[in-house]
């Protein structure tokens, strides 16, 4: 599915019309900049200096609500990257336009809305694809394909790890509330049981899981450990640690989960930037805080005064989320960020994946297989809702301190 390289010349682009112009899309901003199958035409963000970036860099129009981003007749695709909460609205008014949609994850915060979504394309005839998830990342395919290859028999068990400092870099209110879509849970356990359920086939019959709360001050979850059971036999330990002290990218060859180099002591330069902006808040509270807290994320992305364009040139590796080891009956498959190291009786040995020339890549390769060349997408809406019911599993199976049967599960493929 990837590619080291996107086609120089495209005769028909695919047409984009974007609603939220905020940190998902500011991480696709260089995919869409550089990669030739998609044109972005069209645009919706509530913050105003956000819209006129987005006329001006793109010649797009810059609409004033979503729904005239739907409605737009130079509109074939809608990218939703709004907050988790309004996903399923978003996704349910682009289908009732006859809008194809390209939505982030999580998918939605509730199965329900995941159902609801998945309805709306299906009597609209249009087309649902959810990314970007890390398991669009080359090696992940890569070594999916090295198991479909049956050299190796079959996946055994998984094991995925990743400490960043996810629970301080700047949030909005709801990001910090898990009744609202916030935490790692719905944010980081998205990549990382996409990729062990396209690892280990898909259908996860078991999740046991614990998480942590460690933070006052940030009162959702910032760390998991969980064990998965799939059919098969097979399982996965996933484990994810947002607390901003050890950084696993030291694992991953010095390469950040973007596919660049990573500068030493990255976490704590987050801490101590974000206490500084809570410092400088003031003595008027909490709600003080809060707002300069999100004034700084607001600022930060696409269109803000402290917006930093992606650096210039190609990353020499392929971005990842964390270490990743895949047990095979007869090898062991590590995963790196510039392809998979297999390690068998005979030794070890390196099988490179494709650097891809645009970053995330691999998330237009999909969207352009789908758009134009008929191809059913891979991270459509039933496997992307089996993603989250594994995710809100997780957190059940904290609440009950029992195992829980994820519902809505499909397989690989």
């Amino acid at each position: 599915m990837s590619t080291a390289s996107a086609p120089a010349i495209v005769a028909r682009p695919l047409r984009l019309g974007v609603i939220g112009l905020g940190r998902a899309f500011t991480l696709m901003l260089t995919t869409f900049e550089q990669d030739p199958r998609v044109r972005l035409v069209a645009a919706h963000d509530p913050r105003p200096g956000a819209r006129a970036a987005f006329a001006a860099h793109f010649g797009g129009r810059a609409h004033d609500n979503a729904e005239a981003v739907c409605a737009d007749p130079a509109v074939e695709w809608v990218y939703i990257a709004t907050p988790h909460q309004m996903h399923a609205e978003h996704t349910v008014l682009a289908a009732r336009h006859g809008k194809h949609v390209l939505v982030e994850k999580p998918m939605a915060l509730s199965l329900e809305d995941c159902t609801r979504m998945i309805e709306a394309c299906e009597r609209a005839g249009t087309h649902l694809i959810v990314g970007h998830s890390h398991s669009f990342n080359a090696p992940v395919l890569r070594a999916r394909n090295q198991i479909d290859s049956g050299r190796f028999g079959a996946v055994r068990m998984v094991h995925a790890m990743q400490y960043t400092d996810f629970l301080y870099r700047p949030r909005r209110p709801e990001e910090l509330d898990t009744s609202r879509g916030g935490g790692v849970a719905f944010s980081q356990a998205a990549h990382q049981v996409d990729i062990a359920r396209l690892l280990a086939g898909g259908r996860v019959e078991r999740v046991r899981a614990y998480t942590g709360r460690w933070d006052p001050q940030r009162p959702t979850e910032g760390a998991y450990s969980a064990l998965l059971g799939f059919a098969g036999g097979a399982f996965a330990s996933l484990t994810y640690n947002g607390y901003g002290h050890y950084d696993t990218d030291a694992l991953m060859e010095g390469v950040g989960e973007m596919g660049r180099p990573k500068p030493a002591g990255a976490h704590q330069r987050t801490r101590a930037r974000l206490q500084s902006v809570l410092e400088t808040a003031g003595p008027d509270g909490a709600a003080a805080a809060e707002a300069a807290e999100a004034a700084l994320k607001a600022e930060r992305n696409f269109g803000g005064s402290l917006h930093e364009p992606a650096p210039a040139g190609a990353p020499d590796a392929c971005q990842h989320f964390g270490p990743v080891i895949v047990s095979c009956e007869r090898a062991d498959l590590r995963l790196t960020p510039r392809g998979v190291e297999v390690i068998d009786v005979s030794g070890t040995r390196f099988e490179p994946a494709p650097v891809p020339a645009v970053p995330r890549a691999e998330v237009i390769d999909e969207l352009w297989a789908v758009g134009r060349e008929g191809a059913p997408p891979a991270h459509g809406g039933a496997w992307s809702r089996a993603t989250l019911a594994v995710c809100l599993a997780l957190l059940e199976s904290q609440r009950l301190g029992a195992d829980v049967e994820p519902a809505y599960q499909v397989g690989w493929g």
